[in-house]
């Protein structure tokens, strides 16, 4: 089940202002997990191109080990790629991965964000800062899978910083 409030492939990213586009997903276990599920929280979305290659793996890891820095600082983390309901809980289940992995199988969600592919096969890598309200705060994307992590963590704590 894949759901948007648009269906339309963007040629940009979705940029720090823009209300981030609503989207049902199916999670590593099979449940429908929409954006809005998490609204009155920040959400951190990264796209990234495959699960169990070398970069992806390494990001997702990274994310894992500063993932209660995330909590602490009141983010959610959700990973996005092309890879089925069943490779995500693989993924998810192997290296331990605390957050929700979301399966975009025919890519839908990714073009609506404006997520563009690198490869042929593969979609691009990128992550979206989107606060309490719905609204993107950051967006970027860089193939470079260790940037995202420390980069999102950073918009995160300067997004707490301006709540409290």
């Amino acid at each position: 089940m894949v759901t948007t409030e648009s269906t339309s492939t963007r040629d940009t990213l979705v940029s720090a202002g823009e209300t981030a586009p609503d989207f049902a997903l199916k999670d590593q276990a099979g449940n429908t997990i929409r954006l809005s599920d998490f609204r009155g929280k920040t959400v951190v979305l990264y796209f990234y191109p495959v699960s169990f290659s070398g970069g992806c793996t390494l990001e997702a890891c990274q994310f894992r080990d500063s993932y209660e820095d995330f909590k602490q600082a009141g983010a959610e983390v959700i990973g996005v790629s092309s890879d089925s309901v069943e490779t995500q809980d693989k993924f998810a289940s192997q290296y331990k991965l605390p957050f929700v992995l979301l399966s975009d199988p025919d890519d839908k969600v990714g073009k609506t964000y404006g997520v563009k592919r690198k490869y042929v096969v593969f979609k691009g890598r990128a992550t979206f800062i989107i606060d309490v309200n719905g609204v993107v705060q950051h967006s970027f994307e860089s193939i470079n899978f260790g940037a995202h992590m420390a980069r999102a963590l950073r918009v995160v704590r300067e997004l707490a910083a301006k709540q409290a």
